[in-house]
């Protein structure tokens, strides 16, 4: 067990792509973790399959590290506004942040979230300003940016007192005194940092054992693993507790291992005290909220509060001609099964019944969110489809209200009229707009969630890929008004079968196809984007007869456009009210939700 007075406990928190993994990683490295032969994965934190491909973080990690006599430990938390709720549950473990800033980018919509969070909690940040030694990096003025949001944010007198380090987490140095010239060797400076300025963390060493449950970890072997920083008391292997849930119920239970974590791992201890952040397994069935204490004393703790969801969608049972076919987890059982237990680990989420017993409503902080939850459930086997995402309105004081996002885009300047020209019709408004290195500007909007459904591949085809675009939630406000979001129709396929050349040749006059040859299709399955506003049914299925002068492979001659590869955001973003996406471990099909194309014609004659 380690002394209170020898442990640290902080938090890693910055907007997405700021440098949190790799900065971990070089403190991971220098403090002596990993044997010097050992071979260590580029940001090792990131053990997720889905993280590593899309390079972001999406889980809050633990992991610690010694440095001189002192125990580190440190959470790894997301950058996107998406996961949040991992943020906010991370924060809960900590008695200080690390605000991580881009030496380039200065303070971005989720570095104000983060901060505001941390100030919420009474924590000690301290200021990094990383990637220094990137091209045109400004880390002086990022300095005064992030005062400035200090100073909006209502920082005390002593949080504006604030230490700033300057460092490359690639690089593996940090330094006070920053010179470009001759830069430092090593992140001894902010490790002494840490030492200094965060506090030991608060705690009763001899009052009943109390611990909040703030992350959830699983084995195959010992089952769910509580993880929290303990509050007050001591712990044994063991040991008779209490659970207290979240619904207030108290129930009997023991710890069968006691671990702390130790570099990437967890090492079996048998005994911890107040501040260590541990993980507790035996308790079958606990949840995150729940508060572990000694088995005489069962007193709760308030568990933070989580930030509403501002999405939602439906999921349902797969009923597309080619249901079956993929999946090995199909029914309307495995689908409520799986979806409620994600809510075990998933804080952010909120999962509910609806009016048939095939769909549920799935509600989430964004369309990334929900995606992440979408290719997990592809990956472990299950089918199923989903609606388009759609806002989730409040009324507040009896006035209907929306959810409405700060949206920053940076753009080469002479994008800057298209740009503004698309978010305004889409009911934003424009609040900022300042210049940034490399003849770049960045644009500050105030838009409701709705508008930015479908806007990012809007954006990047307008600035020709050029285009950054970022949001968080401001608040709510009340409704805008009704705006067109997608602006083209759908090439919808006439028949079922397998896509052949000719029928795509003569389909891709009419748009943009999104299936090349050797498909199979059905009738109602999209197949493509119309150039125009409506719909038009095509047959990418149609062969060229043969006659008497012309073979039936004569049209391997045809030249087709390479087609549009959707990926799954792609798609979700692509997806009207009227129809749904179908998901499988194999394939993504975009289809209507009325599949036939005469009960489609009779359905929209009854609607107008």
């Amino acid at each position: 067990m380690t002394d209170r007075k020898n442990i640290r406990n902080i938090a890693i928190i910055a907007h997405v792509d700021h440098g949190k993994t790799t900065l971990v990683d070089a403190m991971l490295k220098q403090s002596g973790i990993f044997r010097e032969n050992e071979q260590v994965d580029e940001r090792a934190m990131d053990s997720n399959d889905l993280e590593r491909e899309r390079g972001i973080t999406i889980l809050a990690k633990n992991t610690s590290l010694w440095y001189n006599g002192v125990k580190i430990n440190i959470i790894d938390t997301p950058g996107h506004a998406d996961f949040g709720g991992e943020v906010e549950r991370g924060l809960e473990m900590v008695d200080g942040v690390l605000l991580l800033v881009d030496a380039f980018e200065g303070c971005m919509p989720q570095t104000r979230f983060v901060l505001s969070k941390a100030f919420a909690m009474n924590l000690k940040p301290i200021i990094v300003v990383n990637k220094v030694d990137r091209p045109n990096a400004r880390p002086y003025e990022v300095v005064d940016e992030v005062l400035d949001l200090f100073i909006d944010l209502g920082a005390t007198e002593e949080q504006l007192d604030t230490p700033v380090i300057y460092a490359s987490g690639r690089d593996g140095w940090a330094t006070a005194e920053y010179n470009p010239e001759r830069p430092n060797s090593d992140l001894k400076e902010l490790f002494e940092l840490i030492v200094n300025e965060i506090p030991c963390p608060d705690g009763e060493d001899d009052k009943p054992f109390q611990m909040l449950v703030s992350n959830i970890d699983y084995d195959d072997y010992t089952g769910r693993i509580a993880v929290g920083k303990i509050q007050r008391g001591k712990i044994n292997t063991g040991m008779a507790l209490s659970v207290c849930r979240s619904d207030g119920t108290v129930k009997k239970s023991k710890t069968t291992k006691l671990y702390m974590f130790e570099g990437l791992g967890k090492t079996v201890v048998e005994d911890a005290g107040a501040g260590d952040v541990v993980a507790i397994s035996g308790i079958a069935d606990i949840n995150i909220g729940d508060t572990i204490c000694d088995a005489e004393m069962p007193e709760a703790l308030p568990f933070v509060k989580i930030d509403d969801p501002v999405l939602s969608m439906t999921f349902s049972v797969n009923d597309s001609p080619f249901a079956g076919q993929d999946g090995q987890f199909v029914t309307s059982r495995h689908l409520r099964d799986r979806l409620f237990r994600e809510l075990d680990s998933n804080i952010a989420l909120r999962v509910s019944e609806s009016d048939s017993t095939e769909a549920f409503v799935v509600s989430g902080r964004g369309e990334l969110h929900l995606s992440v939850l979408i290719e997990n459930m592809r990956r472990e086997g299950y089918e199923f489809q989903v609606s388009n995402p759609v806002v989730i309105y409040k009324e507040i004081d009896g006035v209907k209200c929306e959810p409405v996002e700060r949206l920053t885009i940076d753009v080469p300047e002479e994008y800057t009229g298209t740009v503004m020209d698309g978010v305004i019709k889409r009911m934003g408004q424009l609040v900022n707009m300042s210049p940034t290195a490399q003849s770049y500007t960045r644009l500050e909007f105030l838009i409701p969630s709705r508008g930015l459904i479908g806007y990012r591949s809007e954006l990047l085809t307008a600035t020709k890929g050029t285009g950054v675009i970022n949001s968080i939630l401001d608040g709510y406000e009340p409704y805008k008004g009704d705006f067109q979001t997608r602006s083209r129709g759908t090439l919808i396929a006439w028949e079922n079968g397998v896509s052949v050349t000719y029928g795509l040749y003569n389909a891709q006059e009419r748009g943009t196809l999104f299936i090349g040859p050797g498909v199979n299709v059905y009738e109602g399955m999209i197949v493509g984007e119309n150039s125009r506003l409506e719909d038009i049914v095509v047959n990418v299925c149609k062969k060229k007869h043969a006659t008497n002068t012309r073979a039936s492979g004569s049209d391997d001659a045809l030249k087709l456009v390479p087609p549009r590869e959707m990926s799954l955001e792609q798609c979700l973003e692509f997806i009207s009210d009227d129809e749904l996406l179908e998901v499988t471990p194999k394939h993504l099909r975009m289809r209507k939700k009325i599949l036939k194309t005469d009960l489609r014609a009779k359905a929209r004659n009854r609607a107008q």
